[in-house]
């Protein structure tokens, strides 16, 4: 069992910056690949990024050079930096977690967590 929870999630104008937070907790938690998705209101769940147990990151061409990911393994926590954020951006913003990472990247994901909403205004 894995749980995660989201945080950092606020309100800023375009061209502004937030940084995400996941924390992961459970037993075997570091075998685990790591997600990222949003839902923006009306619209699908979609992939933003996605940080494998092994330390590699692949993220949507719509993010990449905005959006960076790293890992604090001391503190078991993913982050999302994103910066120069759009309106485009607005979202629930879910991490998600899987020992398989093609479960990751195809939103099938064994653990969500509660989601952090991120609203960008022009």
């Amino acid at each position: 069992q894995v749980q995660l929870v989201e945080s950092g999630g606020d309100s800023v104008q375009a061209g502004g910056s937030l940084r995400l937070s996941c924390e992961v907790s459970g037993n075997d938690s570091s075998l685990y690949s790591l997600g990222w998705f949003r839902q923006a209101a009306g619209n699908q769940r979609e992939w933003v990024a996605t940080f494998r147990h092994d330390g590699g990151t692949v993220s949507r061409v719509s993010v990449k050079g905005r959006f960076t990911q790293s890992k604090d393994n001391a503190k078991n926590t993913l982050y999302l930096q994103m910066n120069s954020l759009k309106p485009e951006d607005t979202g629930m913003y879910y991490c998600a977690a899987d020992r398989n990472t093609l479960n990751v990247a195809l939103g099938r994901a064994a653990y969500w967590g509660q989601g952090t909403q991120v609203t960008v205004s022009s």
